[in-house]
């Protein structure tokens, strides 16, 4: 039996209010690792650009464990490998050598038509740039992925996914027709409307001024509280990262840090070490 919730967004409150319109199946959502398993898991990897012995290791030798249900974010300096970090756990790029697990499967050396399957049915993706289609109305952008890959999405389901981010009330609009704040969660619905085990965010609040940058945090908080989404989040904002559940520091490559917990003093102190 397919699991369908209903969730409501509100902004003024930041909090997520959830029925239910089907019983709960095996107690978990789609595609989504049982409890106690890696979303993402990494061992020892490493991915090199050009040849070995002259080329650059974006990744060297990395292991990094995230557990099903929590947020983790990656910092680092520029040039560290946050990005290559996140392209090869979700699939985008693939390792030189070690291993990448994504939701409980190795998909180090998975085909291309695998890996493209895989994005389809379990990770979400949000971006700094909304990627937006701007002839579409939102709920036709939140559809639109899942249609393009013969998946059929209820107008229901779609109204619902917007509801769950707060604009219940805009999905007749086009993208010119919101603000930054809401194009961007346009986008994160467009990501969950698969409900992936997985949603990987890079730098997702970036083009948002304060204000919405914050109803982006606390959606995307209440997520992981409340219907223990997995996320993976690339950010250079030290006030963004600490609304993780970890941070984890990159330098040359490698694992050199991370807090639990996080703080926004210690995150901005850690990196400001790294920086220096």
């Amino acid at each position: 039996m397919t699991t369908v919730r209903s969730v409501v967004f509100s902004p003024q409150t930041g909090v997520l209010h959830m029925s239910w319109n089907q019983h709960l199946a095996a107690g978990h959502r789609q595609g989504v690792p049982n409890v106690g398993y890696s979303a993402v898991e990494l061992q020892q990897a490493t991915r090199y650009y050009g040849a070995k012995n002259t080329g650059v290791a974006a990744l060297d030798n990395v292991s990094l464990s995230c557990p099903a249900g929590t947020w983790t974010a990656i910092m680092g300096p520029s040039g560290s490998g946050k990005s290559t970090l996140l392209h090869c756990a979700a699939g985008l790029d693939q390792v030189t050598s070690g291993r990448v697990l994504l939701a409980g499967r190795d998909i180090t050396r998975a085909q291309d038509s695998q890996l493209t399957e895989l994005r389809r049915r379990t990770i979400g993706f949000v971006f700094q740039s909304f990627n937006l289609i701007s002839s579409l109305t939102a709920e036709q952008n939140v559809a639109f992925p899942s249609k393009l890959a013969g998946v059929r999405v209820s107008k229901s389901d779609v109204r619902q996914t917007l509801a769950s981010v707060g604009l219940a009330d805009r999905a007749t609009h086009k993208p010119r027709e919101l603000s930054g704040g809401q194009q961007q969660r346009v986008a994160i619905a467009r990501a969950m409307i698969s409900r992936p085990a997985v949603l990987f965010a890079d730098e997702p609040t970036g083009a948002l001024d304060s204000h919405s940058a914050k109803m982006v945090l606390e959606l995307l908080r209440n997520m992981v509280q409340t219907v223990g989404q997995s996320i993976v989040m690339v950010t250079h904002d030290p006030a963004v990262a600490a609304s993780a559940d970890t941070v984890v520091f990159l330098a040359d490559g490698q694992i050199v840090d991370r807090v639990d917990m996080p703080t926004i003093h210690d995150v901005a102190e850690r990196l400001a070490r790294l920086e220096s």
